[in-house]
């Protein structure tokens, strides 16, 4: 009985580990990728490994200039913001960049659509998300992604 339970365990374990490991793909419009830079003023210790990947949702409200959101967390490693814009008549992207300005990629511009920003080897820290269409950052129009 003993061997049996802890096959057992082992194999809740197994699973355990293969349902925590993600790695599912989805298909965009658009995507830009680039190198992210540590944030100014260090962001936490350890590694992120390569192959670690996280996939968060933003949209645009379909009625005013803003997201549906001004926060999102995501993995440190790869990211991709998948971003829609409902709205018809009005245009919206979403860019990140690191705290002190240095920008780390832009999404394509987006009416009635969706596309996809995909971040490379993004490091624990905090960084904006905006709109960089007109003045809609001016507007209120951005938020705080979290990585940890």
């Amino acid at each position: 009985m003993t061997k049996v339970a802890m096959f057992g365990l082992a194999t809740i374990a197994s699973l355990a580990l293969v349902a925590c490991g993600g790695g599912g793909s989805s298909s965009s419009t658009s995507s830009t990728t680039s190198a992210a830079a540590p944030p100014a003023g260090g962001g936490g210790g350890g590694s992120s490994g390569g192959g670690a990947s996280s996939a968060v949702k933003l949209a645009a409200d379909p009625s005013q200039i803003a997201y549906d959101t001004d926060s999102l967390s995501a993995k440190a490693g790869n990211v991709t913001i998948d971003f829609n814009n409902p709205n018809s008549a009005l245009g919206h992207d979403v860019c990140v960049e690191v705290e002190g300005g240095s920008e780390l990629g832009c999404s394509d511009v987006v009416t009635g659509d969706s596309t996809s920003l995909d971040l490379k080897n993004v490091k624990p820290g905090t960084y904006k998300f905006f709109c960089s269409v007109d003045a809609h950052e001016q507007a209120g129009m951005e938020g705080t992604l979290n990585v940890q």
